[in-house]
């Protein structure tokens, strides 16, 4: 029998996942708190909750993808909450990216309903939740990650098993570390290009098949030479999750000085009013430096 989906968080992210897992056949009820970005999925027949609590009682598996530690535990446990009507059984997946020590305590506070969490953060970018192509890190119970495959393949093409509750929010963290470092090293190379007056299409046609390509080069480096700050995860979002790493790094003991930088470079960008653009825009940061823009 198909397992009923519930959907909350229809931003960025839950919009493609959502619409995806509607596309692989899952009967699916959804809720956002702003209730228009659900008008492209109430037009494809899905039914659409009032409150987190009418989603719990209709689910047998729920798919929560929100922004931040305090709006998980908001739809989890807030008034209408998930927790109000969850059944026997339930499995909960929170695909947003939030404490790995918060992951736990909420995974616990399920037991009591009888019912079992999966911390499921993504990356992909919205590219990837459009596509089902994105990259799935899951923390959690061998069966619950076995009874969940089929949603997780329905949105993403690399679902990896990490370890026990709380391990796919940390290696979520690891990353973003990767990916913010990635993009620093993709601005200070276009800045170094523009600089030194090649054709940039033609320096990265040149470069990212080689050792130095990655996914951050191939889809964000071409917006920055268009200058499009259209974002596939906002700077808001990404300070949000440096901010997790931060908090991590300091509680283990780790050094992460490049990681640190960017944070700072972002909040000046933040300041600026820039928090809604990609998280490509980093390079702003690094043209005010310079005192010249790329491909202006």
């Amino acid at each position: 029998m198909t397992e009923r989906i519930g959907f909350v968080g229809l931003g960025i992210m839950g919009q493609g996942m959502a619409h995806n897992l509607l596309k692989a056949g899952f009967p699916l009820i959804v809720w956002n708190r702003t209730a228009s970005k659900a008008e492209s999925l109430i037009k494809a027949g899905v039914q659409v909750a009032e409150t987190p609590a009418q989603v719990a009682a209709q689910s047998d598996i729920i798919v929560v993808c929100v922004s931040d530690t305090p709006d998980v535990e908001a739809v989890l446990f807030g008034d209408n909450g998930l927790y109000e009507t969850l059944r026997s059984g339930s499995l909960v997946i929170d695909c947003s990216t939030i404490s790995p020590v918060a992951t736990k305590e909420f995974a616990h506070k399920l037991t009591e309903k009888q019912a079992t969490m999966l911390d499921a953060p993504i990356s992909g970018g919205s590219e990837g939740a459009a596509n089902g192509t994105l990259s799935i890190m899951v923390g959690g119970a061998s069966a619950d990650v076995e009874r969940a495959m089929p949603v997780f393949e329905a949105m993403g093409k690399t679902i990896t098993h990490v370890g026990d509750c709380g391990a796919g929010q940390t290696v979520k963290l690891v990353n973003q570390i990767l990916v913010v470092n990635n993009m620093l090293g993709v601005a200070e190379a276009l800045l170094f290009a523009q600089a030194g007056g090649v054709n940039l299409e033609k320096a990265l046609q040149a470069v990212e098949a080689g050792a130095a390509g990655s996914w951050m080069l191939s889809n964000r480096a071409p917006q920055v030479v268009d200058r499009d700050w259209r974002p596939g995860f906002t700077i808001d979002l990404q300070q949000k999750d440096l901010r997790l790493v931060l908090e991590a790094a300091d509680k283990f003991g780790t050094p992460i000085p490049s990681t640190s930088l960017i944070f700072q470079l972002y909040r000046t960008l933040q300041k600026q009013g820039l928090g809604g653009d990609g998280n490509h825009a980093l390079v702003k940061a690094l043209e005010h430096v310079a005192g010249f823009a790329i491909n202006e």
